[in-house]
């Protein structure tokens, strides 16, 4: 594997190559994946070939699962450092980064977000206020098109966004979503049906980045 190079550097050589944006929040990627809905949405974590777990010596716990678990499911990242781990278009996710360093986040419990995976997605800006009210691990960049979700395990990625989508299509409000949330979690650490965790239950979508108007 290449050597390491800066996790700055990386993130503006891989701005200017895929032309996406990178933010304090999430630096991105580009990869090979496989169908969507192929697979559970939580893996058994595996070793990663030598070189990657060398780099991830110093990673806090749920970041190493998290890249374990994308690898035993999707394959090797695509570009990988001692600050991150980077996955393109894998399952139904538009790219996937593995972050070297925790959020904290109380809800539905403690745990940490370690893990932002994102869809192409137009979100109304008059939901903005009420998909923040839901989860603020839930992002919405309006002029890229696109909605992510940060959290620990890709089951959970997926519950997030799937509920989000019934906020922004008036299936549900912040607080019944909030509700929603907690049941699926509780139901999928019981071993219990919880489909919203299993899939991605939003169509494609395209042509959702927003460029916005020139002021006059």
């Amino acid at each position: 594997m290449k050597h390491a190079i800066p996790a700055r550097a990386a993130a503006m050589l891989l701005a200017c190559s895929l032309g996406l944006t990178v933010t304090v929040a999430a630096q991105e990627t580009m990869s090979g994946g496989m169908r969507e809905g192929q697979g559970r949405a939580m893996m058994a974590p595996k070793m990663l070939p030598a070189a990657q777990e060398k780099m991830m010596k110093a990673w806090p716990k749920a970041s190493k699962e998290a890249a374990r678990a994308m690898s035993a499911k999707y394959g090797k990242p695509m570009y990988m450092n001692e600050h991150m781990a980077m996955w393109g278009k894998a399952g139904p996710w538009k790219r996937t980064v593995v972050y070297s360093h925790e959020v904290q986040h109380a809800f539905p419990g403690p745990h940490t977000d370690v893990m932002q995976q994102w869809i192409d997605y137009r979100v109304p800006p008059a939901m903005y206020d009420e998909l923040a009210a839901f989860d603020g691990s839930v992002v919405v960049e309006r002029t890229n098109g696109e909605m992510s979700a940060r959290c620990d395990k890709e089951a959970a990625n997926l519950l997030a966004i799937n509920l989000a989508h019934e906020i922004v299509t008036g299936k549900r409000t912040a607080e019944d979503a909030r509700r929603m949330y907690g049941e699926q979690i509780m139901a999928m650490k019981a071993g219990r049906p919880a489909p919203y965790t299993e899939r991605l239950m939003v169509a494609m979508m395209s042509a959702t980045a927003d460029p916005d108007q020139p002021l006059k």
